[in-house]
């Protein structure tokens, strides 16, 4: 690039980037800042011994602090003082903090693998994506747009696990194993509902008119959606204490105490042996 065409270059991209309508803070900050709360909440993983350490006070100051520099790119869009938000996001951290507890509880009680809470704090993927979202879900509340976003997409790329963060979800939820797990924006799941590797909880149709509508489904309390199952549509409706076995089709609403289950036929055949050849 001759030094002519890198100055027009670097013009017209100077000129592009004010025209953008938000800036945002860094992928890097945004995960730091989400595993280092869900760390200040659940100290269960050390770091190393040489690590200086702070008391909860100072910690709790810290995360604060980060928060308030994420959100500093974008005041133009915030409706509200930064302080304020700052202030409503941090009095909702007590209720958080108790509904990742029955989530945790949920998923130790109900995986016959699980060893204790303390790993399904520490290491389990659907515990991470589940408390990530919990979070987010509290900044989309009060607000702050995008940032949400980025936290799931943070967890989505750690766990495979996709939560929007708009996405209303009760207490006591569990996800097992979680890859190619997908909950959409409109989705409504209940309380002690239990998710599957591969569920897909989504629309019917992909479209931008329908931006402002229910696009996705709604599932009951008690449900259990086994792996790869797909439930579309913002009027299907998952009635409580139902199964929806693996591999389902679902874009109609079942009844609650409902069995659904995939249908398919899987032939065995005997090996034919081969005839023999003929002695010549």
């Amino acid at each position: 690039m001759t030094a002519n065409h890198q100055e027009v270059f670097f013009k017209r991209l100077s000129g592009q980037n004010e025209k953008y309508r938000y800036k945002l803070p860094s992928r890097d900050d945004a995960g730091t800042f989400i595993q280092n709360l869900i760390n200040f909440l659940f100290p269960i993983s050390q770091d190393c011994p040489s690590c200086p350490s702070k008391d909860l006070a100072m910690k709790y100051a810290d995360l604060r602090r980060d928060l308030s520099c994420m959100l500093q790119p974008l005041l133009p869009q915030l409706e509200r003082d930064t302080e304020v938000i700052l202030d409503d996001i941090f009095a909702q951290v007590p209720e958080i903090y108790e509904e990742l507890l029955k989530d945790a509880k949920s998923i130790t009680d109900n995986d016959p693998a699980s060893v204790s809470i303390e790993e399904v704090i520490s290491v389990y993927p659907g515990f991470m994506a589940i408390a990530t979202y919990r979070f987010a879900h509290s900044f989309a509340k009060a607000g702050i747009p995008l940032l949400p976003r980025m936290l799931t997409e943070f967890a989505h790329s750690q766990t495979g696990i996709d939560i929007h963060p708009n996405a209303i979800i009760g207490h006591s939820f569990f996800i097992d194993h979680g890859t190619g797990v997908v909950i959409g924006e409109t989705t409504r799941i209940g309380n002690n509902v239990k998710l599957y590797q591969g569920v897909t909880l989504g629309a019917t149709h992909v479209s931008k008119s329908l931006a402002s509508r229910k696009r996705h489904p709604t599932i009951e309390d008690n449900v259990v959606v086994y792996a790869n199952a797909t439930i579309l549509g913002g009027e299907t409706v998952i009635g409580h204490d139902s199964i929806i076995g693996g591999n389902a089709w679902l874009v109609r609403s079942v009844p609650p105490f409902s069995q659904v289950y995939h249908q398919s036929k899987i032939e065995i055949r005997p090996q034919v042996k081969a005839t023999e050849a003929p002695a010549t």
